[in-house]
């Protein structure tokens, strides 16, 4: 079991859902920028770093039919599960890290919030982005969420590279166009703010 794995199976083994920094009741952007993406209910959609977000809740509730979650944590993958009860059998739960899994399908939509800042390593960053590459239909669509470049620089104990929408087109490379980008200024339950920012890309042909 790799540190990462262990970090995170031991968050969400001393900690409820609603006690992570990171924790939301509605992940509003999240949801508005996926259904601006592909609003096909047959898209295929992939959560990297899912955990126990309830942005796959709010998915399922839209109709959507093909979902995965991948996470390091399956302590936080089987929060979720429970939670959601007998409809979690309709989504595929991977657990796995996002820098060294191996896609074995083609996703329209790949969203992460709050994963890719993690990665301050530089050949992290790019064993992620090649995940990516391979798991990303053509005119498929990426949406990431990070701490904005005012944000907090510290996370669950661990360091993070914020970034905003330049530097992760820099991360992503030219064949992925800046579609939109977003702010949210998101309260902790322990009500701190912290700054963030969602950008939307799309594949080139």
């Amino acid at each position: 079991m790799s540190d990462r794995t262990m970090h995170w199976d031991n968050v969400y083994a001393t900690k409820g859902e609603t006690e992570v920094s990171w924790f939301q009741d509605s992940p509003t952007i999240s949801h508005d920028m996926i259904r601006a993406a592909n609003p096909d209910h047959d898209a295929a959609i992939i959560d990297i770093g899912g955990g126990a977000s309830r942005l796959v809740d709010a998915l399922l509730q839209d109709g959507y039919r093909d979902l995965t979650v991948l996470d390091l944590s399956a302590n936080a993958l089987d929060a979720a599960k429970t939670r959601i009860g007998q409809a979690s059998s309709a989504v595929d739960w991977i657990i796995a890290d996002a820098t060294a899994w191996r896609p074995a399908r083609i996703y329209d939509v790949w969203h992460d919030r709050a994963a890719f800042h993690f990665l301050t390593e530089p050949r992290d960053r790019a064993a992620y982005v090649e995940r990516l590459r391979s798991a990303i239909a053509p005119g498929g669509q990426i949406i990431i969420a990070t701490f904005a470049p005012d944000g907090p620089e510290r996370c669950s104990g661990l360091p993070v590279q914020r970034h905003d929408s330049a530097s992760l087109t820099a991360e992503l490379g030219p064949e992925f166009e800046l579609v939109e980008t977003r702010s949210e200024t998101h309260h902790t339950p322990w009500n701190s703010a912290q700054a963030f920012q969602f950008s939307r890309f799309k594949r080139s042909l």
